[in-house]
């Protein structure tokens, strides 16, 4: 049988040696090197364009955790990124040139891979796994859009998230505005004093100029709307102008002086499990390092620990939670996957993995098998809940990291001890799951 898969990108590659390896035919369709998005310059599968870096390498991390499981499913970007590693401390970093031939060699050394050149503008209706990136050509968008309906969005403008647990109650509480509903959000408050540091801070720090690419284009369809402009050019309209936006504090009372604070952040629940919370309207497009020293000013955040920070670029991705199941499969399609940024997972190293699985559940489905169900204790598991979970509304983007793991029992008090107690219960209920 002859399985589709679209995007030679970490993905792509991942997705077409799983099928392979489990004997089926595989027609790999790359566009480069008759057509090149705006970011890519290399005609090598997985081009590399933003970093060459791959994150941590030690598996006490949320990535290096992530890595771990891949490789015990027989990940060929890792295979790749072994071979090609370059010194980078704590981390695994590659030569971006030697990494993209040696996984183009490795892809192509399967006999039952057969690399198809040129532009895809229509969408396989069955036997396919689509990993055409966040930068996918405006033609095969456009029949993406045709099935997913207003379920994809070209334009990327996301809050932090931050950790519940680090979060400080003692300054921050729980309270919706004139205690309408049940109390969901966290609120951290600010004084007047408190407030006018944090705007100088705001103002004054300095944001990630945009490539081209980045840029909003209407005629794309890429309009950056009034409600996801970063929270940082809002401010720039006047002093006042947060503390009657994002940050006013009209119905709330803070419990320390029983009085309304003079202006207040609110986060909200980012995972029904409540392990993460959002910054509300704190788009952003200011530097990482800026957005840690900025937002770690707001009272009650001075120790928070960022599941992801804010991001503002082109990013073409689907609404996961409403079309995809946790093996990345469109619901209701004949066999039709996704993978890679397109389903909402951030970075090099979950795009793979998203390949990973959507590759290995096709394979799965095709040979009479129930694909595996990744356990949510697994970096792997917790990823595909997170694109798949219904009860999120307002999706975005999301990156590995130890927040969407469901917590352990046992009180730590060390971060790295925790964390090593989460990556050996991943790799322990993993091994459980392919010895089975």
């Amino acid at each position: 049988m002859t399985v589709k898969v679209i995007g030679a990108g970490l993905a792509g590659c991942e997705a077409a040696v799983q099928l392979a390896k489990r004997g089926f035919d595989v027609e790999l369709y790359e566009m480069k090197p008759h057509k090149y998005s705006p970011a890519h310059k290399y005609q090598g599968f997985a081009e590399l364009v933003c970093s060459n870096s791959l994150k941590a390498a030690r598996v006490e991390s949320a990535c290096g955790l992530l890595k771990e499981e891949m490789r015990r499913l027989g990940s060929v970007i890792l295979e790749a990124a072994e071979k090609t590693a370059v010194p980078a401390g704590g981390a695994l970093a590659v030569n971006r040139t030697e990494f993209s031939d040696e996984v183009t060699r490795l892809v192509r050394a399967y006999p039952n891979i057969s690399v198809i050149e040129g532009e895809v503008t229509e969408l396989p209706t069955e036997n396919a796994v689509i990993c055409t990136g966040p930068l996918t050509s405006d033609a095969l968008a456009e029949k993406i859009r045709a099935v997913c309906g207003e379920g994809l969005s070209f334009y990327d403008a996301a809050a932090p998230i931050v950790t519940a647990e680090s979060i400080d109650f003692s300054k921050a509480f729980f309270q919706t505005r004139y205690d309408k509903g049940d109390a969901d959000y966290i609120n951290c408050p600010m004084n007047k004093e408190e407030y006018e540091a944090f705007y100088e801070a705001l103002v004054n720090a300095e944001s990630v100029p945009l490539k081209e690419f980045d840029r909003p284009d209407e005629k794309a369809g890429m309009t950056v709307y009034e409600g996801c402009m970063p929270v940082e050019v809002l401010a720039k309209r006047g002093i006042e102008s947060v503390r009657y936006g994002c940050m006013k504090p009209v119905g709330l009372t803070d419990p320390r002086t029983g009085r309304r604070p003079w202006a207040a952040v609110q986060l909200r629940k980012e995972n029904k499990e409540g392990t993460l919370y959002n910054l509300v309207g704190f788009q952003t497009n200011l530097k990482f390092g800026e957005q840690k020293r900025v937002f770690s000013m707001i009272p009650g955040l001075e120790n928070a620990e960022f599941a992801r920070y804010g991001v503002m670029h082109r990013n073409t991705f689907i609404d996961s939670p409403r079309l995809l199941d946790c093996h990345f499969m469109l619901k209701g399609s004949d066999n039709v996957f996704f993978g890679g940024q397109i389903t909402g997972v951030e970075g090099y190293v979950e795009s793979a993995a998203s390949g990973i699985v959507a590759g290995r559940a096709l394979a799965d489905i095709l040979s009479g098998k129930e694909p595996l169900t990744f356990p949510k204790t697994t970096m792997l598991g917790a990823l595909s809940a997170y694109i798949s979970d219904e009860s999120v509304t307002d999706f975005q983007p999301m990156g590995s990291n130890m927040g969407i793991l469901p917590p352990i029992d046992v009180r730590v008090k060390l971060k790295q001890e925790k964390y090593a107690i989460y990556a050996q219960r991943a790799l322990s209920d993993l091994d459980k799951l392919l010895s089975d």
